[in-house]
C-alpha cells in the first residue's frame, strides 16, 4: 500500500516536472522606439547618376547606363600616367620640352574648341604641372603630353587605359582616346564614381583637385571647370562636356562622421541645358546635399523599455542595459531594430544579460538587454494552488 502510494505520487511529480520548466514569453514594445523613416534622394530629371562612400560601403545608382564620358576620360589619364611614373607630393616628376609637334598639336586642340593650355616651343613642363592642368583646367593638350611623357605615344597608352579599366573592374568603361572627345570613350556613372573615389587617394591629385586655378609657366593662371571646387565643401574632381556627353560631373564633398572627415563621390552624366557643365554640376550638388542633409540620429539611453517578459500574470520590464548612439543617411538606408530574448525558464536578475538588441543601419550592434527587476519562475507549489 505504501509503496503504491509512493509510486502515484511520483507520477503525479514527474507529471508536473514540465511546469517547473515552462518557458517564459517575451513581448517586444519596440514600437515606442522613434526610429526616423527613410528619405528621399535627389537623383537628376535627365541622365544617369551614381554615388560613392567608400568609407561607409555606400553604392546607389539611378538610370546607369553606358554613355559617353566627355572629360571624365582625363581621370583614367591622371590614373594611367601615376601608375607608370608615380609622384609624391613637393615632386616634379620627369620633365619634357615642347616641341613642333606639341605646339601643332596644341594648335589643332584650340580649333576644335577642346579646352587647352597654351604651350611654346621649347617650353618646359614636367609631370606634377601636366597634372595640374589636365585636373584643373581639363586641358586636353596637356593629355596627349602627358601619353607621351608616361608610354611614348597615345596608341600605346590608350591600351594601357582600358587595361587598368579592365584590372580594376570598371567592365562597362572604354576608351578611345586620353581626353574625352572621342565619343567612343564611354563610362557608366558608377564606373567614374569607383575611379574618382580610387584617383583621390593619391596626395598629389587630392591637393590638385581642390585647386580653383592653376598658373602655368606659358599658359598662364587658369582656372577651373569643375562646378562648385573650392566652396559647399567640394573638393574636386573633374567635369565635363561635348554634344554627345551632356554634362558631366564627378564631384567629391567632404563630410564629417563619427569624428572623421571622409568624401562622397557624386557622379552625373548626360545633363542638359545651358552650358552643359552648370546644370551637371546643380545636380550632382543637390543631389550630394540630399543625403548628406538626412544624417539622423538616435540614442537610446541604459534603462530603456523595449519589451517584457515573464510567466503568466508575473512580468516584468526588459530594458536596454548600456547607452546607445546611432548615426546613419536616411537617404540611403533605414534602420532595422529587433528584440532577441532567451526564452528559457530562469530567474531574471537584474544586470544579467537576458537577450540583445539587434540594431542594422548599415553596421549590425548587438546591444545587451537585461531586466529592471527580479522575477523568479513559480515554483511547482505555486502553481498546484
Amino acid at each position: 500500500m505504501t509503496l503504491g502510494a509512493t509510486m502515484a505520487s511520483g507520477m503525479i511529480f514527474m507529471m508536473q516536472l514540465p511546469l517547473l520548466h515552462q518557458a517564459s514569453t517575451s513581448t517586444s514594445l519596440l514600437s515606442g522606439l522613434k526610429i526616423p523613416a527613410h528619405s528621399a534622394i535627389a537623383w537628376p530629371s535627365v541622365g544617369s547618376a551614381a554615388v560613392v562612400i567608400p568609407a561607409l560601403g555606400f553604392e546607389e545608382t539611378h538610370h546607369d547606363q553606358v554613355v559617353p564620358m566627355a572629360s571624365l576620360t582625363k581621370l583614367m589619364t591622371a590614373y594611367v600616367t601615376l601608375k607608370k611614373l608615380p609622384l609624391a607630393p613637393g615632386e616634379t616628376g620627369p620633365c619634357i620640352t615642347i616641341n613642333a609637334g606639341d605646339v601643332a598639336n596644341y594648335d589643332v586642340v584650340v580649333q576644335e574648341g577642346q579646352s587647352n593650355a597654351a604651350v611654346a616651343l621649347g617650353e618646359t613642363l614636367c609631370e606634377n604641372q601636366l597634372l595640374a592642368g589636365l585636373m584643373v583646367h581639363s586641358a586636353g593638350n596637356y593629355a596627349t603630353l602627358l601619353a607621351n611623357l608616361a608610354w611614348g605615344n597615345t596608341t600605346t597608352f590608350v591600351a594601357r587605359m582600358n587595361e587598368e579599366a579592365r584590372v580594376l573592374g570598371l567592365s562597362d568603361t572604354h576608351y578611345a582616346d586620353v581626353a574625352g572627345i572621342d565619343s567612343a570613350s564611354v563610362s557608366t556613372a558608377l564606373d567614374v564614381a569607383k575611379l574618382s573615389a580610387l584617383l583621390m587617394e593619391s596626395p598629389v591629385i587630392r591637393t590638385i583637385a581642390d585647386q580653383a586655378t592653376v598658373t602655368l609657366p606659358v599658359a598662364g593662371t587658369l582656372g577651373s571647370y569643375t562646378p562648385f571646387v573650392g566652396s559647399n565643401n567640394v573638393v574636386g574632381v573633374k567635369s565635363g562636356r561635348t554634344e554627345a556627353a551632356g554634362g558631366c560631373d564627378a564631384m567629391a564633398m567632404t563630410f564629417t562622421f563619427a569624428g572623421r572627415t571622409h568624401i562622397a563621390y557624386a557622379v552625373v552624366m548626360g545633363a542638359r541645358g545651358g552650358d552643359l557643365l552648370g546644370p551637371a554640376g546643380d545636380e550632382a550638388l543637390a543631389l550630394e546635399r540630399s543625403i548628406l542633409a538626412s544624417r539622423t540620429s538616435l540614442w537610446i539611453p541604459a534603462g530603456t523599455v523595449v519589451g517584457t517578459i515573464g510567466w503568466g500574470g508575473d512580468r516584468v520590464n526588459v530594458v536596454v542595459k548600456k547607452h546607445l548612439r546611432l548615426d546613419w543617411f536616411a537617404a540611403l538606408q533605414s534602420a532595422n531594430v529587433t528584440m532577441h530574448v532567451d526564452t528559457e525558464s530562469q530567474p531574471l536578475t537584474p544586470g544579467e544579460v537576458v537577450g540583445t538588441l539587434q540594431v542594422q543601419e548599415g553596421s549590425v550592434y548587438d546591444v545587451p538587454l537585461t531586466v529592471e527587476h527580479a522575477l523568479s519562475p513559480l515554483t511547482l507549489a505555486q502553481r498546484l494552488r
